[in-house]
């Protein structure tokens, strides 16, 4: 067997390592739904039966595992789902750049927010090539911006795939949904696939009414006399600023996203029957991710 297949069968099978022991990590931190998860100093979540809550340090593991750059100043927490068919996450972040003003919210030109995504996937691109993980390709639209004003919650979602993907593999989607407060803003990106974004959408906006601010960390809080205002407004939330600070985001491919589920489902508590049936030897199929 040639000298680099062996180093690349070594290399996979060090990330599935390193994705168990996160996995591992995480169902013994994190928290059953339903209960109140306190979000740093700033809210509350009411997470809802049949989700599963895994704190910073743990969820930091299981993004990285994953492939994903992650911020350790703006993470929080991470969310997935316990029933058998679920197969997404969703990322929490707070970001405290200052408040936002939202009067630009009905100047959205979809095209120019496109290309600075785009751009900001370029940029996370040499981590992951550098970690050994597929590079990302920004296709376009799933949900074009849309901003309530009244509860001060943005929407957008992007479609993207692995550069080595052909195009009519299953693709990755970030399901972005935002909700503005006095000190900055919270930050839901829901990872899941194109071919069940139209289902699992309902998460992230479930999770996004589930989230509510402190009493004096509220939108309307603001103290325009002592407050602090953000260098940037709700528009940037969709292009440059959002895709530095946040970055873009994915979940590995097929085989790997079931055999990280296998691990958390396990130790949640789904039964023996579930291990032994997975325990047998391992599919080779790859769906654009670490095998």
């Amino acid at each position: 067997m040639p000298s680099e297949v062996r180093a690349q069968g070594a290399d996979q099978a060090a990330l599935k390592a390193e994705l168990a022991a996160a996995w591992q990590a995480a169902s013994n931190a994190g928290t059953d739904g339903p209960s109140e998860i306190a979000l740093i100093d700033q809210g509350t979540l009411k997470l809802p039966a049949d989700f599963f809550y895994i704190p910073k340090s743990e969820g930091m593991r299981v993004l990285r595992a994953l492939g994903n750059v992650v911020n350790d100043a703006t993470f929080v927490g991470l969310v997935v789902g316990k029933r058998q068919n679920d197969d997404w996450m969703v990322v929490i972040k707070h970001i405290k750049d200052g408040y936002i003003k939202d009067d630009d919210a009905k100047n959205w030109n979809a095209d120019e927010l496109l290309g600075s995504l785009r751009a900001g996937a370029e940029e996370a691109n040499r981590d992951r090539a550098a970690r050994g993980f597929p590079e990302m390709v920004v296709i376009g639209w799933v949900e074009p911006p849309a901003y309530d004003a009244p509860t001060h919650r943005l929407v957008w979602s992007l479609l993207a795939k692995d550069k080595n993907q052909s195009d009519d593999a299953p693709k990755n989607v970030n399901y972005n949904t935002f909700a503005l407060g006095r000190d900055g803003y919270f930050s839901l990106n829901l990872l899941s696939g194109s071919e069940r974004i139209a289902g699992d959408k309902a998460v992230a906006h479930e999770l996004l009414s589930d989230l509510s601010y402190r009493s004096g960390k509220r939108y309307e809080d603001f103290s325009a006399g002592t407050d602090r205002i953000a260098e940037y407004g709700l528009l940037a939330l969709v292009g440059g600023v959002a895709a530095k600070k946040l970055g873009l985001l994915a979940l590995a491919g097929a085989f790997v996203l079931k055999f990280a589920k296998i691990i958390i489902l396990a130790v949640l508590g789904f039964g023996a029957a579930l291990m032994k049936f997975f325990r047998r030897k391992p599919r080779t199929d790859n769906a654009g991710g670490p095998a």
